[in-house]
């Protein structure tokens, strides 16, 4: 049963982020979150515990804040807290800042921060001065790509630097992230993505050698008293591997390093941030460091994670700014597994022996969740969808699947 609260949460998207943090309100607060799409994925489909929106365009600029100011109209009795599932929703939420205000709580930066986090070149500068390691980068574009030789050995990553345009371009194999092994791989590459109608800089950076087990994520909450307030690391032991999927987690152990943590909090403290952060980086073997690949101004897809482990995330977010409890840092050790994929696909396509050990034992202690599969949303319809959905990895795995780390 859905509790009367003084609040209700706003959610920008429809896909595994938007229902596991619906989720993560719904049990911690007994409350059906509205969630706002501009079409009605299979995680949010046939669900009890939130309320959905079709939003045409929802995205776009001239759409975006015209939308959410009927949306506030409608739910003018209610204090409404204003969360974003994905990067676009996020930089949406930024930009309109100001005008948002009048009718959410926005617990998101301000643009002039996220500039400076977001441009490359700045986040590298940020990285230098507060001493995290990156892959080596470098940038091409639509001008000189023909020309264009990579300063560092083969094989080299390649990937959008404007995402949002990038999502909106077509054209044949198109990856979220490419690998080039060679010279002609690249050409091929950029040629293909340059034919199409995205015309903004790719981002070209070595590649750090290991599986997806070499792979760290980082979600922190920042209250707005710029304190950080918690801190969850996961190790994730397996990543989806279809062209639109790559570089997402597909299952994660919870970790600790306390040095790591300690260096993020200090990093997002000094800033002045404040609000949802995630971290994606890779543990290289050849020096034994963590390389920073990005920070997203939000929590991440994978993110239910954390409330998984025992710390609900947007429990978080709620009781610091909607009903003003105060909060302690905790950085968490709890051990938790969570996944969305089947188990027979964790564990014919992960390599980290020890990892899976972990997992097992895990799943035997009943630390284990998937987040799409919650008992109390569960339903005939919802059951059929989401176990056509879980079939239709084994499928995904098996056609795009290989273990050298590297995508083909």
């Amino acid at each position: 049963m859905a509790t009367e609260q003084p609040f209700l949460p706003v959610l920008l998207g429809s896909d595994m982020n938007a229902y596991g943090m619906a989720r993560a309100f719904y049990e911690a607060y007994g409350i059906k979150p509205l969630v706002l799409g501009r079409s009605h994925l299979t995680a949010t489909q046939d669900s009890h515990i939130l309320e959905f929106q079709e939003i045409d365009r929802l995205n776009e600029q001239d759409v975006f804040a015209p939308a959410l100011a009927q949306v506030a109209k409608q739910y003018a009795d209610k204090k409404l807290l204003l969360l974003a599932c994905g990067d676009d929703y996020a930089k949406l939420i930024i930009k309109n800042k100001p005008a948002l205000q009048e009718h959410f709580t926005v617990p998101y930066i301000d643009e002039s921060l996220m500039d400076e986090i977001l441009l490359k070149e700045n986040f590298y500068k940020m990285c230098e001065k507060y001493d995290f390691k990156y892959p080596g980068t470098t940038t091409v574009t639509a001008k000189n790509y023909q020309d264009f030789t990579p300063p560092f050995d083969y094989p080299i990553i390649l990937k959008a630097s404007n995402s949002v345009e990038y999502w909106a371009c077509k054209f044949p194999g198109k990856k979220k992230v490419f690998v080039a092994h060679d010279e002609a791989e690249k050409t091929a590459i950029l040629k293909a993505i340059y034919s199409s109608t995205y015309q903004d800089t790719m981002i070209i950076q070595e590649f750090i050698p290991g599986d997806d087990s070499y792979m760290r994520v980082l979600n922190a909450y920042v209250g707005k008293d710029g304190k950080v307030k918690l801190m969850c690391l996961g190790n994730p032991i397996l990543e989806e591997h279809s062209p639109e999927g790559i570089g997402s987690y597909a299952a994660i152990v919870t970790t600790y390093d306390k040095a790591l943590m300690d260096q993020v909090r200090h990093f997002l403290e000094d800033i002045g941030y404040t609000g949802f952060a995630n971290f994606d980086m890779k543990y290289d073997i050849r020096d034994k460091q963590y390389k920073l690949f990005e920070i997203n101004l939000r929590n991440g897809r994978s993110s239910y994670y954390v409330t998984a482990s025992g710390h609900n995330l947007m429990k978080y977010v709620a009781d610091d700014h909607m009903l003003n409890i105060e909060q302690q840092l905790t950085y968490v050790e709890d051990k938790h597994l969570w996944m969305i994929i089947p188990k027979g696909v964790l564990f014919k396509y992960a390599s980290n022996e020890k990892l899976k050990l972990e997992a097992q034992k895990l799943i035997r202690e009943g630390k284990c969740t998937n987040s799409l599969y919650f008992d109390k949303d569960m339903n005939p319809k919802r059951w059929v969808k989401l176990t056509l959905n879980n079939l239709n990895y084994y499928r995904k795995y098996k056609k795009y699947f290989n273990n050298k780390g590297l995508e083909e």
